[in-house]
């Protein structure tokens, strides 16, 4: 597996993995967003045989940023892409010197949360109804 910086020419085979993870009530990216945040934000795609298996998004326009999305794709879970990407982008924003790194994670979505816990993540806060269908959200943070 090879991690690297997204390009341009990767939009749209990250939105067509975008539509298989995750629905709109999860505020599923769109082709143009996935351009914008490649040029704008920090996101970084896995690879695997040329393919990409899965990707991180991180915002900076922030004091403190946030990672807005990490996916991977159903046929390479398992095999510690998520982890591997976190701890790419931990790395990279340590250089960065922030004062802490947070997150929105969907309260029934235990593995995530299992995955930001092992990684150093806590629980700061619950808010009621953040996601579309009604599914209320943790707010994790992580002091860098």
């Amino acid at each position: 597996m090879k991690i690297r910086k997204a390009l341009l020419e990767d939009a749209k085979e990250l939105f067509l993995l975008e539509e298989k993870l995750f629905s709109k009530e999860n505020f599923a990216l769109s082709k143009a967003s996935f351009r914008y945040h490649i040029k704008n934000s920090l996101l970084y795609v896995a690879e695997v045989n040329f393919e990409i298996v899965g990707y991180v998004l991180v915002l900076l326009k922030r004091k403190n940023p946030k990672l807005y999305s990490i996916g991977v794709s159903k046929n390479h879970r398992g095999k510690k892409i998520a982890t591997k990407l976190l701890v790419f982008v931990i790395d990279i924003l340590k250089l960065l010197k922030p004062q802490s790194f947070f997150l929105e994670v969907r309260v029934d979505n235990v593995i995530a949360i299992t995955l930001y816990k092992n990684m150093g993540f806590s629980i700061q806060k619950r808010v009621k109804s953040f996601y579309r269908d009604g599914c209320d959200a943790y707010i994790m943070h992580l002091c860098l």
